[in-house]
Parts: structure tokens; sequence; C-alpha cells
């Protein structure tokens, strides 16, 4: 059963749209100086673009991560909603992605952990990020774990993926 009315989930999503387009914003035009670390916790953010899986545009979206061995982590909690957030949903249908990290940007694929090493990366979150934890609590949705990877991919123009970064464009 949804715990939210379709009312209040609307509600929910267009907050959500007004602080991402700030955040993105301040972002951007400070190289990450400006919401790296734009939290409570001062959990770091970088920021994710995936292209609509039925739009076809890029979509920017600044994210909590933890640098992980070779990767980086991401939790698709949508603040323990009872629905994957969108940038989610984008990247299961699309995993090639564009990250921006502060000053840095790079292509990447997305890949959702499998069950067990779900379980052995989620307390690399959530050790650092406690939330995480009080978000699965709040939903009977078994909420993803993401796991991005550096890809040889150049970002180019034309890419759809590039747009909205600071990064530097072959």
């Amino acid at each position: 059963m949804p715990r939210e009315t379709a009312a209040e989930a609307r509600a929910r999503d267009e907050r959500y749209r007004v602080r991402t387009k700030d955040h993105v914003a301040r972002y951007l035009a400070s190289d990450g100086a400006d919401g790296y670390d734009d939290n409570s916790l001062k959990a770091p953010t970088l920021l994710l673009t995936t292209v609509g899986r039925r739009s076809g545009q890029p979509y920017t979206t600044p994210l909590n991560f933890a640098a992980h061995e070779e990767t980086y982590l991401l939790i698709g909690s949508y603040a323990g909603s009872d629905t994957d957030p969108k940038w989610y949903l984008n990247l299961v249908a699309n995993p090639a992605v564009t990250v921006q990290i502060r000053g840095e940007c790079f292509a990447a694929t997305a890949r959702t952990a499998d069950p067990d090493e779900k379980d052995r990366l989620w307390p690399v979150m959530a050790n650092r990020m406690p939330f995480y934890d009080e978000y699965q609590r709040a939903t009977d949705r078994d909420i993803p774990l993401i796991v991005l990877e550096r890809s040889d991919a150049e970002i180019s123009q034309g890419t759809g993926v590039e747009v909205g970064l600071n990064c530097q464009l072959s």
C-alpha cells in the first residue's frame, strides 16, 4: 500500500525539481565548491547526467556518493519514497552516463549491484550516510545500490550526456 497520495507524490516531485535545479546550478558555477558537500552530514555530492528513457534528453541530478575501490557508489533512495527515482530508471534504460565530481568530468557505465554485492556495499554508504538505512526502513521497495565504473568513452558534443557539464568537450 502506498504511503503517500498522488497529490503528495506530485508535491514531493516538484520540491525535488526545484531543489535539484538550484543545486546543479551552484555546483556547475563553482566546479563543486558550492554543492559538493551540500548537506548536514557533509556527504560528498557528484552530478550524474543520464539520458531520459522516453525523451532522449539529458538530465543532471546531484547525488550523494562514496568512492569505493575503482568505483563510485550511489543509492536510489528517493528519500525513502515507494517509487524509484527517475534518474535510476533512466540509467537502467541507458547505462552510459556522465559524472562530474567537483571540476572533474568523465564518462561512466552504471549498473545495479546484484544482491550479494549490495549486501557487501550497502554498509559502505550507510556507515557514511546513516540516513540511507532510515530510507530503507521507510519503504517496502528494495532500494537499489548503483555502481558507477569509469568508461573509456569520450565525452563529446552531440551525445546528449554532456549537456550541462563544465567538462572540456572533445
